[in-house]
Protein backbone atom coordinates (compact mmCIF):
# COMPACT_ATOMS: atom_id res chain seq x y z
CA UNK A 1 0.00 0.00 0.00
CA UNK A 2 1.10 3.48 -0.84
CA UNK A 3 0.21 6.80 1.00
CA UNK A 4 -0.55 9.42 -2.16
CA UNK A 5 -0.76 12.86 -2.17
CA UNK A 6 -4.08 14.21 -1.48
CA UNK A 7 -5.01 17.25 -3.96
CA UNK A 8 -6.22 20.98 -2.86
CA UNK A 9 -9.11 22.65 -3.94
CA UNK A 10 -7.53 24.43 -6.99
CA UNK A 11 -6.77 21.48 -8.44
CA UNK A 12 -9.03 21.03 -11.66
CA UNK A 13 -9.50 17.17 -11.49
CA UNK A 14 -11.62 17.66 -8.46
CA UNK A 15 -14.14 19.66 -10.45
CA UNK A 16 -14.73 17.27 -12.99
CA UNK A 17 -17.05 14.39 -13.08
CA UNK A 18 -15.32 10.95 -11.99
CA UNK A 19 -15.59 7.94 -14.88
CA UNK A 20 -17.26 4.86 -13.86
CA UNK A 21 -15.42 2.13 -13.10
CA UNK A 22 -16.10 -0.56 -15.46
CA UNK A 23 -13.23 -3.41 -14.46
CA UNK A 24 -13.48 -4.65 -11.14
CA UNK A 25 -9.32 -5.89 -11.16
CA UNK A 26 -6.44 -6.38 -9.23
CA UNK A 27 -5.57 -2.40 -9.93
CA UNK A 28 -9.05 -1.43 -7.96
CA UNK A 29 -8.15 -3.17 -5.17
CA UNK A 30 -4.66 -1.68 -4.85
CA UNK A 31 -6.29 1.94 -5.44
CA UNK A 32 -8.69 0.84 -2.82
CA UNK A 33 -5.95 -0.09 -0.20
CA UNK A 34 -3.96 2.73 -1.38
CA UNK A 35 -7.16 5.28 -0.73
CA UNK A 36 -7.42 3.59 2.45
CA UNK A 37 -3.74 4.09 3.89
CA UNK A 38 -4.37 7.83 2.82
CA UNK A 39 -6.74 8.56 4.09
CA UNK A 40 -6.08 6.79 7.73
CA UNK A 41 -2.83 9.11 7.47
CA UNK A 42 -4.24 12.49 6.54
CA UNK A 43 -6.02 11.57 8.94
CA UNK A 44 -9.78 12.08 7.83
CA UNK A 45 -12.87 9.28 7.66
CA UNK A 46 -13.43 9.67 3.90
CA UNK A 47 -11.60 9.84 0.65
CA UNK A 48 -12.56 9.95 -2.84
CA UNK A 49 -10.39 8.88 -5.57
CA UNK A 50 -10.39 12.25 -7.66
CA UNK A 51 -8.75 13.77 -4.06
CA UNK A 52 -5.58 11.62 -4.92
CA UNK A 53 -5.67 12.70 -8.63
CA UNK A 54 -7.94 9.39 -10.38
CA UNK A 55 -10.68 10.36 -12.01
CA UNK A 56 -12.61 6.81 -11.16
CA UNK A 57 -16.20 7.16 -8.89
CA UNK A 58 -14.21 5.37 -6.24
CA UNK A 59 -14.88 6.48 -2.45
CA UNK A 60 -13.85 4.72 1.07
CA UNK A 61 -15.23 6.24 4.38
CA UNK A 62 -14.10 4.61 7.34
CA UNK A 63 -16.58 5.24 10.82
CA UNK A 64 -16.17 3.43 13.73
CA UNK A 65 -13.66 0.77 12.52
CA UNK A 66 -16.02 -0.01 9.64
CA UNK A 67 -14.77 0.09 6.46
CA UNK A 68 -17.53 0.87 3.32
CA UNK A 69 -16.00 1.35 -0.26
CA UNK A 70 -18.13 2.55 -2.56
CA UNK A 71 -17.67 2.09 -6.28
CA UNK A 72 -20.10 4.14 -8.69
CA UNK A 73 -22.19 5.29 -5.76
CA UNK A 74 -25.57 6.92 -6.35
CA UNK A 75 -27.86 8.76 -3.66
CA UNK A 76 -31.40 6.77 -4.30
CA UNK A 77 -33.32 8.32 -1.61
CA UNK A 78 -32.94 11.03 0.85
CA UNK A 79 -34.79 12.50 2.89
CA UNK A 80 -34.68 15.19 6.44
CA UNK A 81 -32.08 18.22 6.76
CA UNK A 82 -29.30 18.84 9.34
CA UNK A 83 -26.99 21.59 9.87
CA UNK A 84 -23.48 20.41 10.85
CA UNK A 85 -19.54 21.26 10.71
CA UNK A 86 -18.23 19.89 7.48
CA UNK A 87 -14.09 19.48 6.69
CA UNK A 88 -12.42 18.07 3.93
CA UNK A 89 -8.91 16.89 3.38
CA UNK A 90 -8.62 18.92 0.04
CA UNK A 91 -9.74 22.23 2.16
CA UNK A 92 -7.17 21.97 5.06
CA UNK A 93 -7.20 23.86 7.83
CA UNK A 94 -10.80 25.02 7.80
CA UNK A 95 -14.67 23.56 8.25
CA UNK A 96 -17.79 25.03 7.40
CA UNK A 97 -21.50 24.42 8.58
CA UNK A 98 -23.08 22.94 5.56
CA UNK A 99 -27.21 21.89 5.10
CA UNK A 100 -27.15 18.21 4.18
CA UNK A 101 -29.85 15.52 4.30
CA UNK A 102 -30.44 13.89 7.29
CA UNK A 103 -30.44 10.41 5.85
CA UNK A 104 -29.44 8.78 2.78
CA UNK A 105 -29.71 5.14 1.07
CA UNK A 106 -26.87 5.03 -1.38
CA UNK A 107 -26.49 2.01 -4.46
CA UNK A 108 -23.14 1.27 -5.41
CA UNK A 109 -20.67 -1.67 -6.15
CA UNK A 110 -18.06 -2.98 -4.08
CA UNK A 111 -14.35 -4.12 -5.35
CA UNK A 112 -15.94 -6.88 -6.83
CA UNK A 113 -18.41 -5.82 -8.54
CA UNK A 114 -21.69 -6.96 -6.40
CA UNK A 115 -24.14 -4.03 -6.12
CA UNK A 116 -25.26 -3.05 -2.43
CA UNK A 117 -27.02 -0.65 -0.88
CA UNK A 118 -26.55 1.07 2.11
CA UNK A 119 -28.39 3.53 4.07
CA UNK A 120 -26.65 6.62 6.44
CA UNK A 121 -27.84 8.75 9.24
CA UNK A 122 -26.16 11.60 11.20
CA UNK A 123 -22.09 11.59 10.30
CA UNK A 124 -22.30 8.72 7.79
CA UNK A 125 -24.57 10.52 5.78
CA UNK A 126 -22.65 13.61 5.83
CA UNK A 127 -19.95 11.19 4.68
CA UNK A 128 -21.92 9.43 1.99
CA UNK A 129 -22.94 12.92 0.47
CA UNK A 130 -19.96 14.54 0.82
CA UNK A 131 -17.88 11.91 -1.24
CA UNK A 132 -20.14 11.24 -3.66
CA UNK A 133 -20.22 14.85 -4.31
CA UNK A 134 -16.28 14.94 -4.55
CA UNK A 135 -17.04 12.58 -7.35
CA UNK A 136 -19.29 14.53 -8.97
CA UNK A 137 -17.09 17.32 -9.46
CA UNK A 138 -18.35 19.30 -6.49
CA UNK A 139 -17.00 20.54 -2.99
CA UNK A 140 -18.82 21.39 0.16
CA UNK A 141 -17.46 24.48 -0.17
CA UNK A 142 -19.66 25.10 -3.20
CA UNK A 143 -22.36 25.50 -0.43
CA UNK A 144 -21.00 28.36 1.36
CA UNK A 145 -22.75 31.93 -0.02
CA UNK A 146 -19.41 32.86 0.42
CA UNK A 147 -15.91 31.51 1.12
CA UNK A 148 -16.14 33.73 4.63
CA UNK A 149 -17.96 31.37 5.74
CA UNK A 150 -15.26 29.19 6.51
CA UNK A 151 -13.89 28.98 9.76
CA UNK A 152 -9.81 28.42 10.74
CA UNK A 153 -9.84 25.00 12.47
CA UNK A 154 -7.69 26.94 15.43
CA UNK A 155 -10.41 30.01 15.44
CA UNK A 156 -13.01 28.32 17.61
CA UNK A 157 -11.02 24.93 19.39
CA UNK A 158 -13.97 23.76 21.52
CA UNK A 159 -16.41 23.76 17.93
CA UNK A 160 -14.69 23.07 15.43
CA UNK A 161 -11.95 20.95 16.96
CA UNK A 162 -14.06 17.73 16.46
CA UNK A 163 -15.34 18.88 13.28
CA UNK A 164 -11.69 19.00 12.12
CA UNK A 165 -10.94 15.42 13.30
CA UNK A 166 -14.05 14.64 11.36
CA UNK A 167 -12.45 15.96 7.96
CA UNK A 168 -14.54 14.17 5.06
Amino acid sequence: MVIRQILTAEEPILRERARRVTHFDASLHRLLDDMLETMRDAPGIGLAANQIGVPLQVAIIELEDEITELINPQIVRASGEVIDWEGCLSVPGFVAEVKRHAKVTVKARDRHGKEFRVKGEELFARALQHEIDHLNGILYIDYLDSLEELVRVSERPSEVEEAATASI
